[in-house]
């Protein structure tokens, strides 16, 4: 089925005036959706496998990670500098990385040598070598980023949260792992992380650029024939158990680093996009927010406030982010609080709704400016459930919400009671030791 797209694209390349997306099934039933174009003589493709770092065995926290990142390390009859020097022969881009919900691949090859480049990015796919001495230089790069993590607030912040959101379930801790677990892990756990997530059951596929449909279908079965069918069960619902209230982590830093969160909501809830266009009023809207109007410019708290729905396969949540000094960080904190009750107490004005409107629909189709954003654009599509006249729906959608909408939802979304931060440095005023 060919769905015409009616929209004015902003192109670096010459602007285009409609996009089609075609759903493809490949002659061996891998399923993509495809935006062909053949201005550029290349091709974008995005694959993604479902679950990620959240189908780490038990006792083998960061096994995905470092799984992934070995997968250009050599494979088949390549070693890690072989693979390298075919890849850049054939001008081609592989980029490969995790998270919670998903492992993704971002592929660039040139439409004259697209079959070579599919060949070898199939060996990355199908037959990494994991050789020991990639192993251990990977490992060590791993460990480098997870040290430096330990000292940095934000990423400090973010981790707490998790663990006493989350606690035991894969959410609760950093895919990256921990220094003991990764040190633990064996190229045979490497092995059963590929096999767990790396599986047709899980896969999604997006192509645009210099390729028709047929083309499409071959090199789908040309990267994923072979595959296994299944991979492990995805992991069960996460139990979000975190009251409101305030964690401090003591850390020596001129500037607390407050993240925090409240239970969000499911993208598939049709009041998704009443919540959107509100939090865009609230936090999400940069300089025009409300939390940046009251935090930042009427009190001088902080140089940046923001919320956003976060609405992850297995737990929808709705988080933000402040940095204060040491002295100020409880009064940003409390206003915060105060702008998440008047906005669930009153909605937005009219004249907020509008202006938010039209940025929304306005800026919507500046997303779509290049192959690589469009393949992004569409493998996120097919994650959320979408289908593929949502890009022609949704600034439809945006502007059928109703002030009386935004009221009803927020005041259902919104608990500023139930709002918990966790607080890196030294806050004055707060003084809620770490769990």
């Amino acid at each position: 089925m060919i769905l015409a797209l009616a929209l004015a694209l902003t192109m670096a390349t010459p602007v285009r005036a409609a996009i089609e997306i075609r759903q493809v099934t490949s002659p061996g039933g891998v399923g993509a959706w495809l935006v062909e174009s053949h201005d550029i003589p290349f091709v974008a493709l995005e694959i993604r496998f479902r679950g990620g770092a959240s189908l780490d065995a038990p006792g083998k926290r960061g096994a995905t990670n470092l799984m992934t990142a070995l997968l250009e390390e050599g494979a088949g009859d390549m070693g890690a500098r072989e693979f390298a020097r075919a890849r850049d022969a054939l001008a081609a881009s592989f980029r490969f990385d995790v998270g919670a919900d998903s492992l993704r691949v971002s592929a660039r090859m040139l439409s004259e040598n697209r079959d070579q480049a599919a060949d070898l990015l199939r060996q990355a796919l199908h037959a990494p070598r994991f050789d020991a001495d990639a192993i251990e230089r990977v490992r060590g790069q791993v460990l480098s980023a997870i040290a430096s993590d330990a000292k940095d607030p934000q990423a400090l912040a973010s981790q707490t949260f998790d663990r006493l959101a989350f606690g035991d379930h894969p959410y609760g801790s950093a895919p990256d792992g921990t220094a003991d677990s990764v040190q633990a892990l064996r190229r045979a756990d490497l092995v059963e992380a590929h096999a767990r997530v790396i599986a047709r059951d899980r896969l999604y596929v997006a192509a645009a650029g210099d390729i028709t449909a047929q083309e499409l279908g071959l090199l789908l079965d040309r990267l994923f024939a072979g595959l296994p069918e299944t991979g492990a069960p995805m992991p069960p619902q996460a139990d979000y158990g975190l009251p409101g209230g305030v964690t401090v982590v003591p850390f020596d830093t001129p500037q607390a680093v407050a993240v925090f969160g409240q239970p969000g909501m499911e993208r598939d809830d049709p009041d998704f996009f009443a919540a959107y266009v509100m939090n865009e009023v609230l936090g999400a809207g940069g300089f025009g927010s409300r939390l940046m109007e009251e935090v930042r410019e009427k009190r001088g708290l902080t140089y940046g406030v923001y919320s956003y729905l976060y609405p992850m396969d297995l737990a929808p949540m709705m988080l933000g982010q402040v940095a204060s000094s040491n002295g100020r960080v409880a009064e940003a904190i409390e206003v915060i609080r105060a702008e998440w009750a008047r906005m669930a107490q009153d909605g937005v004005t009219q004249e907020e709704l509008e202006a938010v409107k039209t940025y929304l629909t306005g800026a919507y189709p500046l997303r779509f400016d290049g192959n690589a954003k469009i393949a992004r654009i569409l493998v996120g599509m097919q994650m959320d459930g979408l289908s593929p006249d949502y890009v022609t729906t949704r600034n439809d959608r945006i502007r059928a919400v109703t002030q009386e909408d935004i009221r009803r939802v927020a005041s259902d979304l919104l608990q500023p009671e139930a709002l918990h931060f966790v607080v890196v440095g030294r806050p004055e005023g707060l003084e809620t030791p770490a769990n």
